[in-house]
């Protein structure tokens, strides 16, 4: 394989299509995509992205073009674990996670989707290869949506495909999240698959209160309860909690991952691949959670993760995420019946628009 010749890296702040709410994050219109187009000396190119939401995007961008470029530039595209470790140790001292691990995502992504283009396969099929057809779900981010404007999201997902949605809890009163929740329960029927998410929200004390409170609904799981951090406030929930309790997006190396599970502090790891070190970094935590009997799920860039999750026997629902760039993807994936299919063109198949996502550079 040829030697990286070229590393371009791109900042667009992106309109969503709706107002999007959380529990933590407040109002979102717009989210700022990272992307980085890698050229290898015999002109094939990989892309990779990573997003921040509402702010930080300047600074993944920065750390990529001044930082990372030009530790890869000359080196040997196909080293990409070699690739991996000189971006680890040369962000170190200033990383060790966040925007560090998202700069290293899109380069990392980017060398992967190379790798593919130039072995002729699908990334699924490099990683290993399990089913090509992954179950979806739609994840939600309608906190602050009325109860007939959630129902109303609820039916257009149902028609877009999906066989599985995550709806938002942590409002500030208990009771409208538990009046909400039996609402899309029953909107939905029994046995529909229907996830909770709170972002964070609650105290452990809150938490376990919580899913007490929403134990009749028969939840796949409850997201992120509590701050990342607690992990042993997060090992009371998983023991007490009486769900399955998913986390990882906010979960940026390895080495956190592998806290979290050896402290009992998550049932289903939930890797985000462009915050998380990239394809390299979140194969190693689907090792970890597959070595430890717990199914895997996912995070955000569904576009990207479904290679992921192609290539894993222990994997679950994939997130089809609300920051979707759906307008902006030459080729999206549909939904159907439930499931999205991993495509068999070389790398991870996906082609940007980046003469639409021009007007959307800031200025």
């Amino acid at each position: 394989m040829a030697k990286i010749e070229r590393v371009r890296t791109d900042l667009f702040r992106v309109p969503l299509e709706r107002r999007l709410t959380d529990s933590t994050h407040g109002v979102m219109i717009d989210f700022e995509l990272i992307t980085v187009r890698i050229e290898d000396a015999d002109g094939r190119q990989g892309l990779g992205y990573t997003y921040t939401v509402n702010h930080g995007g300047a600074a993944v961008a920065t750390m990529v073009e001044r930082d990372l470029a030009p530790v890869i530039l000359g080196k040997d595209a196909a080293r990409i674990e070699e690739r991996w470790q000189d971006m680890w140790w040369t962000l170190h001292y200033a990383g060790r996670g966040g925007h560090a691990t998202s700069a290293i995502s899109a380069v990392d992504i980017a060398l992967w989707d190379l790798m593919g283009v130039t072995a002729g396969l699908p990334l699924w099929k490099l990683f290993g290869g399990y089913d090509p057809t992954v179950p979806v779900y739609a994840g939600g981010i309608d906190l602050e949506l009325s109860l007939e404007e959630l129902l109303a999201q609820t039916d257009a997902f149902l028609d877009d495909g999906f066989r599985a949605i995550k709806m938002k809890v942590g409002r500030a009163d208990l009771r409208q999240d538990v009046a909400r929740v039996a609402a899309m329960r029953e909107h939905l029927g029994d046995g529909f698959p229907l996830m909770v998410d709170a972002n964070m929200k609650w105290t452990v004390d809150g938490a376990l209160r919580a899913c007490r409170a929403l134990e009749p609904f028969d939840l796949l799981w409850v997201e992120e309860p509590t701050i990342p951090d607690d992990l042993r406030g997060n090992a009371r929930i998983v023991d007490g909690g009486r769900h399955a309790i998913a986390a990882g997006e906010n979960l940026h190396t390895v080495y956190e991952f592998a806290q979290a599970i050896d402290a009992g502090a998550v049932t289903l790891p939930e890797p985000d691949v462009s915050n998380i070190g990239g394809y390299t970094a979140f194969r190693k935590v689907s090792a970890l959670a597959e070595a430890n009997n717990l199914l895997l799920t996912s995070h955000g860039v569904h576009d990207l993760t479904v290679h992921l999750l192609a290539a894993a026997p222990h994997r679950t629902f994939m997130e089809a995420h609300g920051f979707g760039l759906t307008a902006f993807i030459v080729d999206p994936m549909p939904v159907v019946d439930g499931h999205v299919t991993a495509p068999d063109t070389p790398g991870h198949g996906v082609a940007l628009d980046f003469e639409a996502l021009a007007a959307r550079a800031p200025h």
